[in-house]
C-alpha cells in the first residue's frame, strides 16, 4: 500500500510518499521546509506537494502519519502546547490533514513514532522492551513496554524532558536544571552560555571536541555525565533491555557514551544493568521519514 507521512519539528518539517511492504518501507519522494512561525505556512506546503506527487505518480494513498513533538493528544488528533512548536499549539492537525487528503491521518507524539520505527527497522529491532530518546530540539521518550507501545492514560507518557536532574541548570521544558535542559539543542546552547560566556551550538561543540579543545571536552563530559544520570531513573524504573537515542547522541557518541555509562554504573540498579544497551539509533537523519510511516501504518 501506498502511504504519506508528516514529520512536524522545531527546526524543519518534512513529508514523504512510501510504499508500505511486509518486507518493510520504501521512501519513495520527500519535501523538507524550515518550521516557520505560522502553522499553516509550514502545513500547506507539504500538504499542496503530497497531493501532486501522488497524482503525478498515479497512487492511490491509503493513510498518513503525522509526527509532532508533545505534548498532543492523539486521540483527539491534537497538538496540545509543544515548546518547540507554539504556533501549532491547540490546532486540530488529524482533522485539517484529512480534509486536505482525503484519506485517514493519525497523529503520534515524534518520540513514539521514532520508537516504532527504531523497533520496527531500527537499533531495537528483536526487543521486547525499549526506550527511544529524541535528544534533539527538545528531549522525549518513546516507550515499547511488553512488545508494545506505551502512550499512558492521556497519551502523555514519556515526556521525560520535564524531569528534574539538578536544582538550577539549563532551562527546558519549562524547567530549570531539567533532562531537557541538559540533554537538547537548546539546552546545551544554554550551557555552553552559563559555562564559557560564548553563544554557539552543539555541532561547534563537537567541531572543538574535534579538534581536542579541553573546554568542549569538559563540556561534553558534563553533559553525558547528566544523560547517564536521567538514564539512571529510566533503567530502575522500566527495566528496559535498550535505550536507542537520537539525532545528537548519534553524532556526539564517542563523547557522550562513556560519561553516560559512567553515571549509569554509578546511579542505577546493578540487576537492572545486566544486560542493558545504551545505542545510538540507526535510521539517522530518515528517522523522522521511517516514523511517520510507522504511523500511517498503524
Amino acid at each position: 500500500m501506498f502511504i504519506a507521512g508528516i514529520d512536524l519539528g522545531g527546526t524543519k518539517c518534512a513529508a514523504i510518499l512510501a510504499e508500505a511492504a511486509d518486507s518493510g518501507i520504501t521512501l519513495l519522494c520527500r519535501k523538507e521546509v524550515p518550521t516557520q512561525s505560522g502553522w499553516r505556512e509550514v502545513t500547506d506546503p507539504l500538504l499542496a506537494f503530497l497531493r501532486t506527487e501522488a497524482r503525478e505518480r498515479g497512487l492511490t494513498l491509503t493513510a498518513c502519519g503525522i509526527s509532532c513533538g508533545g505534548p498532543l493528544d492523539g486521540r483527539a488528533g491534537r497538538i496540545l502546547s509543544p515548546p518547540n512548536l507554539m504556533s501549532f499549539a491547540g490546532v486540530d492537525i488529524v482533522a485539517y490533514v484529512q480534509a486536505a487528503l482525503g484519506i485517514p491521518a493519525r497523529l503520534r507524539n515524534d518520540a513514539d513514532a521514532c520508537a516504532l520505527a527504531e523497533w520496527r527497522f531500527g537499533a531495537g529491532a528483536g526487543t521486547r522492551n525499549m526506550v527511544f530518546l529524541t535528544f534533539g530540539t527538545g528531549l522525549g521518550a518513546g516507550l515499547i513496554l511488553d512488545g508494545r507501545l506505551y502512550v499512558g492514560a492521556r497519551n502523555l507518557a514519556g515526556e521525560l524532558g520535564h524531569i528534574r536532574l539538578a536544582p538550577d541548570g539549563p532551562e527546558g521544558y519549562r524547567k530549570r536544571g531539567s533532562f531537557e535542559g541538559f540533554c537538547s539543542g537548546g539546552g546545551i546552547r544554554q550551557l555552553i552560555q552559563m559555562r564559557t560566556g560564548e553563544d554557539f551550538d552543539a555541532k561547534e561543540l563537537f567541531a572543538r571536541a574535534e579538534r581536542g579543545n579541553s573546554a568542549a571536552l569538559a563540556l561534553w563530559d558534563e553533559i553525558g555525565t547528566r544523560f547517564g544520570q536521567g538514564l539512571a531513573v529510566l533503567v530502575d524504573l522500566l527495566n528496559p533491555e535498550a535505550v536507542v537515542a537520537g539525532s545528537i547522541f548519534t553524532r556526539a557518541y564517542r563523547y557522550l557514551y562513556p560519561p553516560a555509562m559512567r553515571a549509569l554504573e554509578a546511579e542505577a540498579l546493578p540487576e537492572s544493568l545486566a544486560g542493558f544497551r545504551l545505542l545510538p539509533a540507526q535510521l539517522g537523519d530518515q528517522i523522522g521519514d521511517y516514523a511517520a510511516a510507522a504511523i500511517a501504518v498503524g
